[in-house]
């Protein structure tokens, strides 16, 4: 799976990782929806750390496209009730 963490670069991140990051998706989906931007910004910098600690950066040569985008880790609440909502960023 490629993710890549929007302004900073793309990750190659093992398919074992995948259900951690939909947990961690869905629980950023439920803080903004709930309004509590505590809990949003506490999972959203541990989707982050996440994929900087666990994926491979990806070369800049490389043209794969990203089956993630994360949204840059200065998104601010307001962005957040726009990225994450519904399904949040990984459907399914």
């Amino acid at each position: 799976m490629i993710v890549r963490i929007a302004t900073e670069g793309q990750y190659r991140l093992s398919d074992d990782h995948a259900e951690e990051l939909n947990r961690l998706d869905n629980a950023a989906v439920d803080a903004v929806e709930a309004g509590n931007e505590t809990t949003f910004r506490e999972v959203f910098d541990q989707m982050i750390e996440m994929v900087r600690r666990d994926g491979t950066l990806v070369d800049g040569d490389d043209l794969s496209s990203s089956d993630v985008i994360i949204p840059p880790s200065d998104l601010s609440m307001e962005e957040a009730q726009e990225e994450f909502s519904g399904e949040g960023l990984i459907p399914g």
